[in-house]
C-alpha cells in the first residue's frame, strides 16, 4: 500500500466524517451530501489505485485539489480555522503526497 492509496483513504474518511458533523452540528444537508460524496470519491480512488490503476491517484488529487480549494475560500470567508482550517491543511498535506507519487509514477 502505497502513500497515495493511505492519503486518499484519510482523507476520504476524513470528508465523510466532518460531512456527518456538520450535519448534526448545523443541520447542513449540503455537508451531509458534499462530504458523504466526496469521501466516496476518494475512497473509490485508493481502491482503483490498489488495484494498479494510475486514474485513481489522478481522481483523487483532483478530488483533493477542489476540496483545499474550497476549504481554503471557506477559512477566508469565515476567518474560522475550524474546521475549514484544518481540513484545508491536511488536505496540502494529502495532495502533496500524491503530487509526490505520480511524480515517481512517471
Amino acid at each position: 500500500m502505497t502513500l497515495g492509496v493511505v492519503a486518499a483513504l484519510a482523507y476520504g474518511i476524513l470528508a465523510i466524517v466532518g460531512g456527518i458533523i456538520g450535519y448534526r452540528k448545523a443541520n447542513s444537508k449540503v455537508s451531509l451530501v458534499s462530504g458523504s460524496l466526496s469521501g466516496l470519491l476518494l475512497i473509490i480512488a485508493a481502491f482503483v489505485q490498489l488495484q494498479g490503476q494510475t486514474w485513481g491517484l489522478i481522481l483523487a488529487a483532483v478530488v483533493t485539489a477542489i476540496l483545499v480549494v474550497f476549504f481554503a475560500l471557506r477559512v477566508t470567508k469565515t476567518r474560522k480555522f475550524m474546521p475549514a482550517g484544518l481540513m484545508a491543511i491536511l488536505g496540502v498535506v494529502a495532495l502533496a503526497t500524491m503530487v509526490n507519487q505520480l511524480a515517481v509514477l512517471r
